[in-house]
Formats: C-alpha cells, structure tokens, sequence
C-alpha cells in the first residue's frame, strides 16, 4: 500500500477529478489526503479579488462538507505551498501528489516550479493530469481540435470511493471557516456576485439546458438579456466546481433528447446549445494560447505593436475605474461589475475597446483591474480576450466598439442604463445615449447637472469620441501596416491560430464536403466570439 496526496487547485469538485480518481488507484488501498493551500501571496496579487475569494470559499466549504461525508477531512493550510507539504509530509510521509495541470498566471507558474523541486527533494512523485482540452508542451496548433475532441469524448469519471478506515487524521491546519478571517484580499466582496459551490453550478447547468438555452442565439449580446440568456456557469468552470468535460457532454445529451422533438422551441435551444458547444471549445483555444505562452500575462503578443499605449493617462485610467467616462453605457457596465461581479462577453469587450482606443490605456493595467472585479477570471482567457480585443495579437481583425452606438443597439429604450445610473433616470430619452449634449435649461427641468466637476450628476465625456476613434484606428492601422510587423504575424499563427479548418474539423462537428470553414447556422457574427 502507498500513501497519496491530492493538491486541489482550480478544481473544487470531486465528479470527474482526474488527479483524485489516479490518487485512489495509485494507493490502492492506501491513505488518500486531500489539501487545499489558502496562498496569501497569491490572494493579494492584483488580478485577486474579495468576490473571487468569496466565491472559492464558498466552494470549499461544500467541498470540504462532501469529503468529510465521504469519511475524509479535507486539509487546509494557510501559507505557501511547500510548507503546506512539509506539514503533510511530518505528519505522515507520502510517496505521490496528485494534482490537475493549471495554467494560471506567472505566480502559479513559479509557485508549481518551487512544488517540483521540494518533490524531487524528498523523492516523491508528482503527477498532474489534464483537466480541460489543453496541452502542455505543445509545439504547433496542428491537429489540436482533435485532441480537444478526443479529451471531451472520454467518459467523465465517477467519484472515487474512499475506505474511511484507511484515512489517517488531516495535518495540522485551518479550518475552511477560519480563512475568513485569514485572507484579505484587494477590494469589496460584491452582495450580487454568484454563489460558489458545485450544488449551485449544477442547478444552473440544469436551468439551461432545460430552458434558457433558448434564448442563448440573439439574447447574449444585449446587457438586458444576458444575465438570463447567458448560461452564467463561467464561474463554476474558472474555478472547477464543474468540469468543462461534463459540461459538454451534459449538452450533448440534451442535443440529443431535443432531436427527437420537433417545435419551434426545440429549433431554438436546439441552435442555442450548438452555439453554446462551440464557446466551450474556444473556452480551452484560448486557454491554450496562454499555457503555450505564457509572457502574453503581460507583453505584446506581438512586438511590432510595442510602441503603443506605452504610458497611462492617470485621470482617465480613474475615471474608467470611478465609472465616470461621460458615456452612459460604460459607465453603467462598471456600476453592475462593481454590484455583481459579472457583465456580458459583448459588454466586456466594448470596456476593453474604450479603454484601448478612444482612451488609450495600456491593456495591461486595464486588466489588472477588470480581473479583479471578473468573478469568473481565468487568466487564459482573460489575457488572451485582453490583448485581442486592444488589436495586440497581430492576427485578429481590429474590433472598436463605439459605445454610443452599442448603447442604441444593445439598450434601445435606456433601461439597462436607467437602472444602473440612477441619475439618467430623469433624463428624457431624446437625451438618453448622449446626456452631455442636453441644453441647460432641460438640464434643469429634470433636475439633472452635466459637467466637468466631480459633483455633476452625470460627467462630460472624457474625450471627443468620434476624433478620438479616428486617431487610434490610424495609430493601429499604420504599425500594422508595416511589411516588419505582417512579416512577423506567421509565427504567431503558428503558435496560436486555430487550426478547424486543417484538422477537417469545427467547433460543432465535421466540415461538409466542398465548404471552406466550420459548420454553423447562421447567427450573430459577434457571438462568435468567446466571452471573458
């Protein structure tokens, strides 16, 4: 009999644990314990945040509470992770660690590093296992789809069983209450974020295949229809309480019960979970750019852009922050990131391209910011969506989000804005999307002030948006005009394109004879793009 020791990171469940399933079967009836490090180091980073804390704690206690049910305690330490072994380790020797592959940020990335050599010190094997489609190591993008596709068909495994009497006494720690008061991370836990925990992942699973997915095609672009429309299990995928796997097929059994009806509510989730499918395989594509990259956390993927937005404009940088850039919809995406913890991909993407262009801001410090207050952060996709999304990457069409028009579209009769920006609510809806051109005396009928002054009701844009948009287009078009910079792009497609069209394969299945690209039905081209 040997002893192992499972590691629980961004993998807060025990259904389909790859690392937990191959400690049961390496101990064979030998002790398995179970540990989770609450790191300050890492908590206080600045892309942690309270409301992701709040969130992993939640998660932990019902993980802890599913452990103990199954006659295992669940060790927590507070501190590093190497002395959380060496206290493992004293209070019981064991020859294996078990833990899934994470591809997190450059602290993770050092820490795993310290993990390997304090193992290699004291000769005990550690394995990590695959819990989504990425691949560590992996030299090109050339035949990744269909390692995607072979990981997503494997069976999901089953809780393993545990032999209570084989479980020795946890080692010296916390208990998962008492971190409460342990760990401090940066900024407010928002009242409105989502609740951690696998129980409420699961249920939100179930509410969207079952219904909700009907509106997913057409209803996840507007911040109106989104929080409904959207499957919101982002989250429970971030942090691990589901796995991306079970989620997946989850969906395609669906798919599969819905083929035998025929009524126009079953079309419609029909091409919801379709599309929904095709997210969780670019969900692992761009995790995958930063696992094989890990740098672009931080610097251009591509360095012909190098010289732009070297400098960040303080006062606009904090009015982003503040929510007062003069624009309504933008303000009123950062009111309901502070209150939730959550916004809409299309939304997320409209703060990046205002920050990035008509500001001007750096996407660095930008997304330090916006991590924090994304409950959902998974570095992968974040940074990936952060450098794409300023026009970084060097192989993405350049995507600027005028939020003046997005507020007309998206937002029709104002009552995103109205309910978020209280002030705008006496505002009449001829003046709605552009306050900062109401004339003083209507400013006075409604009791609305429209000025520079940090005491006006509603601020002056921070900018003139129209000349603003022309200049960052120009600034961007002309480095990437550069015959250096389109010269450079091919490496970059090596390592981080999509190859759907090579493997034969798309996101939602085999290509048909004579076609060019992947498979769809028609939508929204923009909800083809990947949430953050």
């Amino acid at each position: 009999m040997s002893d192992a020791l499972v590691w629980f990171k961004r993998d807060l469940r025990l259904h389909d644990h790859a690392a937990l399933d191959a400690a049961c079967r390496y101990a064979a009836g030998g002790s398995v314990r179970c540990l989770y490090v609450a790191e300050p180091a890492l908590w206080t980073l600045p892309d942690a945040s309270a409301a992701q804390w709040g969130f992993v704690r939640e998660s932990l206690l019902e993980l802890a509470a599913a452990l103990r049910a199954r006659g295992v305690e669940l060790t927590v330490w507070h501190g590093d992770v190497t002395s959380a072994l060496a206290a493992c380790w004293h209070a019981r020797p064991f020859s294996a660690l078990f833990a899934h592959e994470e591809t997190g940020n450059a602290f993770t990335y050092a820490r795993d590093l310290a993990v390997a050599q304090w193992c290699a010190e004291h000769r005990v094997t550690w394995t990590e296992r695959p819990q989504n489609g990425v691949v560590r190591r992996l030299r090109n993008r050339d035949g990744w789809h269909r390692h995607w596709q072979r990981f997503m068909s494997q069976p999901c495994l089953d809780e393993p069983p545990f032999d209570p009497r084989t479980q020795p006494a946890p080692a010296a720690g916390v208990s998962v209450e008492a971190l409460a008061d342990l760990i401090h991370p940066l900024g407010p836990d928002p009242s409105g974020r989502q609740r951690g925990g696998r129980t409420a992942g699961l249920q939100l699973l179930a509410s969207f295949l079952m219904a909700r997915c009907a509106r997913y095609r057409g209803g996840i672009s507007s911040p109106l229809s989104a929080t409904h429309a959207c499957s919101r299990l982002s989250p429970y995928l971030a942090w691990g309480c589901l796995s991306v796997r079970e989620v997946v097929q989850a969906t395609e059994a669906r798919l599969a019960e819905l083929a035998l009806r025929a009524d126009g509510d079953t079309q419609r989730q029909q091409a919801g979970l379709k599309a929904f499918l095709s997210r969780l395989h670019w969900h692992c594509h761009f995790i995958q750019k930063l696992e094989s990259e890990p740098e672009i956390e931080w610097r251009n993927m591509h360095p012909g852009y190098d010289e732009l937005r070297t400098e960040v404009d303080t006062p606009r940088f904090d009015a982003l922050v503040a929510g007062r850039t003069g624009w309504p919809l933008v303000d009123a995406c950062v009111a309901m990131l502070r209150e939730t913890g959550w916004l809409n991909f299309r939304m997320r993407a409209m703060l990046v391209s205002v920050a990035t262009y008509p500001l001007w801001l750096p996407w660095r410090p930008v997304g330090l910011w916006l991590a924090r207050q994304f409950v959902d952060y998974e570095p992968g996709i974040h940074w990936s969506q952060m450098q794409m999304q300023a026009g970084t990457t060097g192989i993405n069409a350049t995507r600027v989000y005028n939020p003046v028009k997005q507020a007309r579209d998206q937002d029709p009769h104002g009552d995103f804005v109205r309910h978020w920006l209280p002030a705008l609510r006496r505002v009449p809806d001829s003046w709605l999307f552009e306050p900062w051109r109401m004339p003083p005396d209507v400013q006075q009928r409604c009791g609305v002030r429209v000025g520079p002054d940090p005491e006006a009701d509603l601020p002056l844009p921070l900018v003139d948006l129209e000349e603003a948009l022309r200049d960052a287009r120009a600034r961007v078009h002309a480095v990437r005009a550069r015959p250096e910079v389109q010269a450079a792009t091919a490496e970059i497609v090596t390592r981080h394109g999509s190859r759907v069209n090579r493997d034969g394969q798309g996101p939602n299945g085999p290509r048909r004879a004579g076609t060019r690209g992947p498979t769809r039905a028609k939508a929204d081209p923009s909800q083809m793009l990947l949430s953050f």
